[in-house]
């Protein structure tokens, strides 16, 4: 167990289920291709969608931030049906939060609507969680603690668990002062 991962067994700290989506890119046309997330237990859950064929937008710039190639995503990306109903059976009733609301609402919108489907969870901005000063020190501690845990690969359930963890090690220094 890192660093980051640890919590003192004497606090209860409430962790949120954190949701990130990785895309083709940003804007209008662009739409998810990985949605990981991860939820108060520490569970996650990462998969690849495939592109349906009118979801051409590919933006190389965020391909090299997200370093998933089209082609794989072809080859082993899952269904946008099958990935909202694992969605909704895993997020059932949940609030889910996010630090790209806006983009990864839009995202889930593509991907619900192409599986015509409704979302059966809630997606928050993570932000409303947060305090002014939980906030304020919220880039410091996230760079603390992904230099702790060292290189990892920019994929959605990563992302995610670096966001809860930011959010745990944020309100474990609130208890203690």
């Amino acid at each position: 167990m890192s660093p980051a991962d640890y919590t003192p067994a004497t606090e209860t700290i409430s962790l949120p289920t954190v949701l990130d989506v990785e895309a083709s890119g940003f804007g209008r046309n662009s739409y998810p291709i990985e949605i990981g997330f991860v939820l108060p237990d520490g569970h996650t859950f990462c998969t690849l969608i495939r592109p349906q064929a009118h979801w051409t937008h590919w933006d190389e710039q965020a391909a090299r931030t997200h370093h998933i190639p089209r082609q794989v995503l072809q080859e082993r990306g899952q269904a946008v049906n099958l990935v909202a109903e694992r969605l909704n059976a895993d997020l059932r009733g949940l609030t889910v939060y996010s630090d790209g609301w806006a983009n990864d609402y839009s995202w889930l919108g593509a991907l619900f609507d192409e599986a015509n489907m409704t979302p059966a969870f809630r997606l928050e901005n993570l932000r409303k969680l947060l305090s002014e000063a939980e906030a304020e020190k919220w880039h410091v501690v996230k760079m603390q603690i992904s230099s702790e845990r060292g290189a990892q690969r920019h994929r959605a359930s990563s992302d995610a668990r670096l966001l809860q963890l930011t959010f745990q090690r944020l309100r474990s220094a609130a208890f203690s002062t």
